[in-house]
Formats: structure tokens, C-alpha cells, sequence
């Protein structure tokens, strides 16, 4: 599993990492912050919130702060107070990526069913 080897700071926009494997990922915060992987914004056994969306959040959020939680997964403290997503690795480095070679690799991916 691919980790962050070096990290942006909450006044960097867009938020970036570079991974141990030598890639360099970037992320809008307004995508992170809809991205939240918590309970409360993605759901869990049989609640399912619709998603959020660009309606949901304000293109002026950013993240207050930002910790690494464990050698797994960042937690962000957003301007909305909301604070209890964390963000594995794994979902950070292949499923939310907006570089243009992770962009171009979803988009030539078949959808799910």
C-alpha cells in the first residue's frame, strides 16, 4: 500500500500528496469534503443519504486542520465543523485522485452495476 511520502498543507489549493510509489495526487478541497467517508455523510447498515453534491458544499470550503491517523488514513477538520471522515489511504490514492492520469483511468473504467 501506497503512503504519503510528502503532504500540502491546509493553505495549499489545490491539497496535494505525493505517495512512496512516486505518485503525485491532487485534490480540489470542495471534492474532499464531498468525498467525506463517514457514517453520517456516506451512511452505514441501512441508512444511505442521498450523496452530497456541488449544491451540498460551498466551493470556498477548506480544510482547518489536518492529521494522520495512524499509518492509514488523514482526518480533516473542515470550516463546516465537520470533522469525523477518515480518509484511508486507499481511497485517497485510487479512488479520488483528480491528476489527470487517475481522472482519464476512471473515466476508461466500465461503470458498476
Amino acid at each position: 500500500m501506497a503512503v504519503p511520502a510528502q503532504m500540502g498543507s491546509v493553505t495549499d489549493n489545490p491539497f496535494w500528496i505525493v505517495w512512496s510509489d512516486g505518485h503525485r495526487s491532487k485534490y480540489s478541497w470542495q471534492r474532499l469534503r464531498m468525498a467525506c467517508p463517514c457514517a453520517h455523510c456516506k451512511g452505514e447498515w441501512t441508512y444511505r443519504p442521498d450523496p452530497l453534491t456541488e449544491k451540498d458544499v460551498a466551493p470556498t470550503i477548506r480544510a482547518m486542520s489536518l492529521t494522520r491517523v495512524g499509518a492509514y488514513a488523514l482526518r480533516f477538520t473542515w470550516m463546516d465543523g465537520h470533522d469525523t471522515g477518515l480518509y484511508p489511504f486507499p481511497l485517497l490514492r485510487h479512488e479520488i485522485c483528480e491528476c489527470d492520469e487517475c481522472v482519464a483511468r476512471r473515466a476508461s473504467e466500465p461503470s458498476p452495476r
